[in-house]
């Protein structure tokens, strides 16, 4: 059990590592063809600093940009500091560390079917970035379907999601993820999901309830057509859902 921060530093990972390597690589391919080619240099040559840029968006943002949105996000949301807590998708735990240092009183569970989407992403790294953080008492991680979680109604005060319940690739699927996170979050507990924003949008759309807010250019995706959304909704137990829907903040 480990009561505080150690000598290390918990490493997150590279969200879908794929994606900037295709980006890194095609810059310097439109780099060395507008060397090469004696037409159309000028179009390569910006073609290849739009890649390259974007590459170097992406690893900010998923190296730093996601994490101190989130610290902003979980500064928003209050925390008394003895809530039970889950994080849907919880990968190698970025957010799901971050709220386990809000909650000395609390706990953090985390699920997880443990996809590659993630770079070295598996339960023993989440644990051991948790350790690193001076959490590992207040963590707990499962290997579970967020479209069928293994938990009683009414179980956490907070739910979480980080770009987890968009790679569910049918649209029911991710209704049954958005319904399974309601009904396991207590009336007045807060849901929080960050997207890219027309998931998000269509979230809010279909539980006809929450707010949305733009992370801005910190929590962008390689650019701004890869841009991340918050839906933060507060869980009413009387809502109707044949009642018109609250606002949507923009």
């Amino acid at each position: 059990m480990i009561a505080g921060p150690t000598r290390n530093r918990p490493h997150y990972g590279i969200d879908a590592p794929p994606i900037p390597a295709l980006l890194g690589a095609a810059a310097v391919a439109s780099a060395v063809a507008a060397t090469s080619w004696h037409t159309g240099r000028t179009p390569l040559a910006i073609t290849s600093a739009v890649l390259l840029a974007g590459t170097g968006i992406y690893l900010h943002t998923t190296l730093r940009g996601k994490l101190r949105a989130w610290e902003e996000i979980l500064d928003r949301a209050a925390l008394r500091g003895d809530e039970h807590l889950l994080d849907l998708g919880c990968g190698r735990g970025a957010v799901l560390v971050a709220a386990a240092r809000r909650l000395p009183q609390g706990r953090a569970v985390g699920v997880d079917l443990w996809s590659a989407d993630q770079s070295g992403n598996r339960p023993e790294a989440t644990l051991a970035n948790a350790a690193a953080a001076g959490v590992a008492n207040r963590v707990d991680v499962r290997s579970a379907d967020m479209t069928a979680l293994p938990f009683p109604d009414n179980s956490f005060d907070i739910v979480t999601s980080a770009m987890a319940i968009h790679n569910i690739s049918s649209a029911e699927g991710r209704h049954r993820a958005l319904a399974e996170a309601i009904r396991v979050l207590r009336p007045g507990g807060q849901l929080l999901i960050a997207d890219p924003a027309p998931f998000v949008r269509k979230y809010a759309a279909h539980l006809r309830q929450g707010t949305l807010r733009a992370l801005g250019p910190g929590y962008w995706y390689s650019g701004p057509w890869l841009a991340v959304s918050l839906l933060h909704i507060i869980n009413q137990d009387t809502l109707e859902h044949d009642q018109p829907a609250p606002p949507i903040d923009a």
